[in-house]
């Protein structure tokens, strides 16, 4: 999933420092020059693409697929993503498999240019051989464009390419995933998919402040920069850790964005609806396999956040129950149960609960909708209360959600749902 998104994802794998000048890496891995490539090895690079959601870094909005041009906002700057189609002058028309392997598994372009780890190298880096020219036969059966490249806008110091030599030295480790020999088949198909193509730490994993993932906190949550939406711990079965979870609930929330246990928004459903929805049936259980062995009872550290006094949280659990009664009670049921799979249930709701409540919020605040999928065409949506709530309202209702039916989450401040009510314009 060249995720980001955002964007999804692709806004999460954004580090701020630029590319260095370097010569081409000698002595990578040979490949015959594919002049014609088979359609089997075609469908399948295809496939591997889609995991790997290359279509929502490399595609701007209303432009031809993987044609580039997409704006990624950092902290630092802003990098626009390139052409990868098969056009000679403006995309990797030139480039050959060796060419394409090289900046997958070691971040260097076909010139030898390092490449900025906003393109997820650090994970594609695990990435095999086989998968990398599957992959790179694909993209030269798209339609080229001649879509020109746009220069980075990158601040000073971090338009200055050399930077990135002392952070590749610090953060990136070089090397095709290794399979676990004390673990099975299926769990080891997941790690591949999760750690390499999935590139799920992007998200998943917390930064420092070079922008490089935490490796010590490894999918134990992060915020997503500039999008104000939290990407919830793996590990932790108080946020997301999937070990409580059955089987089959994980592959549905991957794959059609909606379970029993609750739905995906903001970020995540963008990378349902580019990617995961094609995963096979064995790729998406040997995903859940996967993440389910990460399950651990540990909280995350709590982030800081405006904290109401027992007096303020006993006031807003009372008045956000009004609230819930008129707003949400049709919808979400009296009891917060829902009425699963369309209306998520509210009751024992990890995602309402986690310490870290901006999702919550943002949810409450703008609305949205699950992934449209091929099992969920037409997903039902959360309307938005932005407009009829005020902050301390939204904190009330939002209390109230969050320390009933077994949710054992700490109250709302006013304070907190301000600081996301204004919504990204990037």
């Amino acid at each position: 999933m060249a995720r980001a998104a955002a964007w999804s994802l692709a806004l999460a794998l954004v580090v701020a420092l630029n590319g260095a000048q370097a010569q081409p890496t000698k002595g990578s891995p040979s490949s015959t020059q594919v002049a014609q490539t088979s359609a089997e090895v075609v469908a399948r690079g295809e496939y591997l693409a889609r995991l790997g959601d290359c279509v929502a870094c490399h595609t701007e909005r209303g432009s031809e697929p993987f044609a580039g041009g997409l704006a990624m906002p950092t902290p630092f700057g802003t990098l626009y993503t390139p052409n990868i189609t098969a056009d000679p002058d403006n995309g990797i028309g030139k480039w050959s498999a060796d060419d394409f392997w090289r900046a997958l598994h070691d971040g260097r372009s076909r010139d030898g240019l390092l490449l900025y780890p906003a393109f997820p190298y650090p994970s594609y880096t695990k990435v095999t051989r086989a998968d990398s020219d599957a992959i790179y036969g694909y993209l030269r059966s798209v339609k080229p464009s001649k879509k020109k490249n746009r220069p980075h806008d990158m601040q000073f110091p971090y338009n200055q390419r050399t930077l990135l030599l002392a952070w590749r030295a610090l953060f990136f480790e070089e090397g095709v995933f290794v399979a676990h020999a004390n673990e099975s088949a299926e769990w080891n198909r997941g790690a591949y998919l999760v750690q390499g193509l999935g590139h799920c730490d992007a998200c998943h994993t917390s930064r420092n402040f070079l922008g490089a993932t935490e490796k010590d906190k490894e999918l134990a949550g992060g915020l997503i920069p500039l999008q104000d939406w939290y990407a919830p711990s793996l590990t932790s079965n108080r946020e997301a850790g999937l070990g409580q979870w059955d089987q089959d609930d994980v592959i549905a929330l991957l794959r059609d964005g909606i379970s029993r246990r609750g739905a995906v928004f903001g970020p995540m459903a963008q990378v349902v609806h580019d990617s995961l929805q094609y995963m096979t049936q064995a790729d998406a259980r040997a995903m859940a396999v996967y993440l389910k062995s990460l399950s651990q009872g540990g909280i995350p550290a709590e982030p800081l956040q405006v904290r109401p006094t027992e007096e303020q949280s006993r006031l807003a659990y009372e008045a956000g129950a009004k609230l819930y009664d008129t707003h949400c009670k049709a919808c979400h049921q009296p009891n917060g149960t829902g009425i699963p799979p369309p209306y998520p249930p509210l009751a024992n709701n990890q995602a309402i609960s986690m310490e870290f409540a901006v999702n919550p919020i943002r949810m409450v605040l703008f609305g949205g909708f699950p992934p449209s999928t091929r099992k969920n065409p037409r997903p039902y949506g959360m309307p938005p209360f932005a407009y009829m709530l005020s902050d301390q309202e939204v904190a009330n209702i939002l209390t109230y959600m969050r320390q009933s039916w077994g949710n054992r989450g700490s109250a709302i401040s006013a304070a907190d749902v301000a600081r996301y009510r204004t919504v990204p314009t990037d």
